[in-house]
């Protein structure tokens, strides 16, 4: 799955947050900042997984603000084999 979440993501440690529920729920992928103040995850997993994933990104961190969240599911290609933050 793809996701992009909006709002108050950027600057309030939602990033690792992401990693942190990424890494809870056993999900092997990214997540970085956009240039647009918008962050962007990329995760693989099973579906009921992802789901909870999603929740929990809706959720945000305690600092962030997720006013909204897109997301866009694709196969799994199974490139990743733990879940980093990229920065660039």
């Amino acid at each position: 799955m793809r996701a992009i979440a909006k709002g108050r993501v950027q600057g309030v440690c939602f990033r690792l947050y992401v990693q942190e529920q990424a890494e809870q729920l056993g999900l092997c992928g990214w997540v970085r900042n956009c240039p647009d103040g918008s962050v962007e995850a990329v995760a693989e997993g099973e579906p009921e997984t992802l789901a909870e994933f999603e929740k929990r990104l809706r959720h945000g961190s305690p600092w962030s603000r997720v006013d909204g969240l897109t997301r866009k599911d694709s196969a799994s290609t199974g490139e990743f084999d733990g879940f980093a933050i990229r920065h660039g």
